[in-house]
């Protein structure tokens, strides 16, 4: 299959079939598993995974990808999807879901916090990215890597840095380096903010300025004495802070 690369589609297309098979184990499919692939691309991913599946599903934007695909696969081994991921709704496609891809950068965050909204039909996720993204999605509190990223998507997902992708993997070969990711949702009952909608928001705040303290960066949802009967130190910053404690803020306040 022949494409030309699209740069507003963030297309980097990876070659390296000792990555492709080292990727494939770490997934490791299963015949009857629900899978999903974004962004297919030049199938990669997809061929390897159609030799263990019975069916796969794909969601890919390129129009141009979209009609290689269909020449190349069958309905009966293939449902595509010619949609924008960021846009699709996953849970249109059943429960348990395991979801595979190697997301374009260039719309990596957004389309992470997108998938977060279907976390309770998803089985798994694993992804590559930017190498820099994954830092921080796994960051941890204390590090410059810990955010407002690190916090969404851990409040979600059990998180699993796997290992480290060469840019010489990809053709055209981008200027950052990559690493693979392991998502896997918490379970719901682990899922303590009251009101999801107020917790976003404190995190947002707290990380507008990450270089405020909490008593500065909060000010306007709590006081000292607030800090106090919640046990936190007013004078920390935002990156000092566990989930667990955003968590107990928002249920505070609410």
């Amino acid at each position: 299959m022949r494409h030309n690369p699209r740069k507003r589609f963030g297309q980097n297309f990876l070659f390296d079939q000792y990555i492709i098979n080292k990727i494939i184990t770490e997934f490791y499919p299963r015949k009857d598993d629900r899978i999903i692939e974004i962004g297919p691309g030049l199938g990669a991913l997809t061929r390897p995974l159609l030799q263990v599946i019975d069916h796969l599903h794909v969601v890919e934007i390129d129009r141009d990808i979209v009609d290689k695909l269909k020449i190349e696969f069958s309905h009966e081994n293939m449902t595509i999807h010619a949609a924008d991921a960021l846009q699709f709704d996953f849970s249109a496609l059943g429960n348990q879901l395991r979801i595979i891809g190697n997301l374009p950068y260039n719309i990596s965050t957004p389309l992470l916090f997108h998938l977060s909204q279907f976390s309770e039909h998803i089985l798994d996720m694993h992804f590559m990215l930017q190498k820099e993204v994954v830092e921080r999605m796994v960051g941890v509190p204390g590090t410059s890597d810990y955010g407002r990223l690190s916090i969404m998507l851990q409040y979600r997902f059990d998180m699993e840095y796997v290992f480290d992708v060469p840019a010489e993997s990809f053709r055209p070969q981008p200027k950052v380096e990559s690493a693979i990711v392991r998502m896997i949702p918490r379970p719901v009952p682990l899922l303590m903010a009251i009101d999801e909608t107020l917790f976003s928001q404190i995190v947002l705040t707290a990380f507008s300025q990450r270089r405020k303290t909490l008593r500065n960066a909060l000010q306007q949802y709590l006081t000292v004495e607030d800090f106090s009967a919640l046990d936190i130190d007013s004078g920390l910053r935002a990156e000092n802070l566990s989930v667990e404690k955003f968590v107990a803020i928002t249920n505070f306040l609410t």
